[in-house]
This record gives structure tokens, sequence and C-alpha cells, in this order.
């Protein structure tokens, strides 16, 4: 009878052990189930990650090797010759108005094109790629924005008074990163912009034509036997204009180069075409008939003019070609 009592405390013992046991696995499973679904959400964008970063083929994975938000600019060893692709582009600024060239100026290398803006003009990425710095400078660029693009290209954007975009951030060509300005060491309000390869300093006239807004050409070969030569070049062609006397419609114009890709003699072309189109910046509260009845025109000519719908609505800062 003893032996009996003994035996069955003993199951009872076991039986609750075995349930203790079991219900611990239980509460361990139940734990674990929200940490390995959080798990599989950052697994999913790490590979999702990597198979962009894969499939882009990003050319700037060839020439940088790291990445940081240190430094503006720092040179490494250029190559040779590399091609850039400048065929996925917007142009920074719709001003044609260049007021300070690259290369010597006051004693020592201007590294950039000074583009006339005024404060609050929209300022947009020129290639797709990604933010490397946002960052404040009160002797240099003030506030301003470096991007390195899937081209290989790294350009940078100065003197900004805001700043729209933050570090490590997407952008494509196009995107609005930031708003005109004379922030840091500057004399009035310009965009300061350079195009840097390996973080050396290119002169952007051998890849944009701001008169005539456009590229120079599908693609840009930097050849070091010839780079000098055509930095010459392009700023003999593209170099300063004005007298400080700046017309609106120079600064803030819609035009677009026609004929790309054919050669120098474009440029021309394009620049006598620009200058006989007006546009006209858009106001709060301002209406198409407003701003048609103001030039003397028709809104169905405003429409035509600018590519507008019937029910297409218009924007404060949105340029609107009258002429």
């Amino acid at each position: 009878m003893k032996l009996k009592k003994i035996v069955k405390t003993l199951s009872l013992t076991a039986l609750f052990v075995f349930s203790g046991q079991h219900m611990s696995a239980q509460d361990i499973l139940a734990k674990q189930a929200p940490i390995d679904k959080k798990m599989k959400v950052v697994d999913t964008l790490i590979i999702n990650q990597l198979l962009e970063r894969e499939y882009s083929g990003l050319p700037a994975e060839e020439l940088y090797a790291d990445w940081d938000n240190v430094y503006a600019h720092r040179a490494t060893q250029l190559p040779d010759q590399y091609r850039i692709d400048l065929r996925d582009f917007c142009m920074p600024t719709p001003s044609r108005v260049i007021t300070s060239n690259f290369g010597a100026r006051w004693g020592r290398q201007h590294k950039g094109l000074d583009i006339k803006v005024y404060t609050g003009d929209t300022i947009r990425s020129a290639f797709s790629g990604v933010v490397r710095m946002v960052k404040y400078e009160a002797r240099g660029y003030g506030k301003y924005i470096v991007i390195r693009h899937d081209n290989g290209l790294e350009t940078i954007y100065g003197h900004l008074s805001k700043q729209i975009v933050r570090e490590n951030q997407r952008v494509k060509a196009g995107d609005v990163i930031g708003l005109g300005g004379s922030t840091g060491r500057s004399t009035g309000s310009h965009l300061h912009f350079e195009t840097r390869l390996c973080g050396v300093a290119l002169n952007p006239a051998v890849l944009f034509d701001f008169r005539a807004q456009d590229v120079t050409g599908d693609f840009y070969v930097y050849n070091k036997r010839s780079y000098d030569r055509d930095a010459a070049e392009a700023t003999r062609l593209r170099g300063v204009q004005g007298n400080g006397n700046y017309n609106p419609a120079d600064v803030h114009s819609t035009a677009t180069a026609q004929n790309r890709n054919a050669g120098n003699s474009k440029s021309q072309k394009a620049i006598a075409s620009a200058t006989t189109r007006k546009v006209h910046k858009v106001k709060s509260g301002e209406t198409l008939y407003r701003i048609a009845s103001k030039y003397g025109v028709s809104v169905e000519e405003l429409r035509k003019l600018n590519r507008l719908g019937k029910n297409a609505s218009i924007r404060p800062g949105q340029l609107i070609r009258y002429s």
C-alpha cells in the first residue's frame, strides 16, 4: 500500500514536470514567433537591397572604395579613361546665366560653376543617385548637398537656402533637392555647382551647356591626356555671360536644346531659340486666366505653349511660358 502511494506520488510529480516543460516550450515558441516575423522582414529588406545593388550595376561601385558622410570631396586615383553616361539627366536649374567660370579665380582655383539663381529657386538633382552629404559649412559651401550618381559622377550643390533631402536618400534625376540661396561664403544668391569624378573636380562645362539647357552629348569620355584641352574649350564655348544686369527670362528659362548630339554648333541654335521665349513665375493665388490677361494672350495659347491639359492646375513657383 505504501509502495503504491510512492509510485502514485512519483507519477504525479513526473506528470507536473513534463507538463511544466511542455508549457515552457510553448511559451518560448510564442515569444519567438514575433521575433521570427521581424527577422523575416529584415531578411527580406536586406535581400532586396542586395538584389537592387546587383542588378543596378552601378559604375560608382567600381570607382569608389568607401562611402562616408565626412568629406565633401577627397581625391582618389582617376582612371586613365572613363565614359560617363549623360543620358539620364536633368538641368539642376533652368537658369542660363553663368556668373563665374571653373578655374583660376582671385588667386585660387574655383572648382565649379556659379549659376545665377534667386533665393528660393528650385534646385534639382542632375542625375539619379544617392545623397551622400547634407551639411553646412559657414566659410565655404554654406548649406550644401553632395550626391553620388549611378554614372560614377558626384555633384555638389552649394550656397542653398534650404536642403530638402536627407543623407542616404535615393533620388531620381529631376527630384527637387533644395532651394537656391546665398549661405556660406557667398556675395549674392547663386548656385555653386560642381561635378567630380573620384573626388577630382571636372569642369561642369564639359558635361552641361547651361545656355542651351542640355548636356553636351549622350556620353562624355574623360581622358587624362585630352581633358585639359576639353575643359579649356568648354569654358570658351560656354563661359561667363552678361554684365550683371540679368533678364529674368534668362534666369528663369524653360528652354531646352534641340538636335541633341549634333555637335557643338547645336548650342548656337538653341540659344537663339531660347532668347525669344518669355516665362512667368506663378505666384500664390494666380490662375491661368490672370496670367493670360497680364500678358495679353489667351488661356488656350498658354495651355498650348506649356502643354497643359484642359483640367491641369498650376502651382506657386511653376514657370509658365507666355511667348
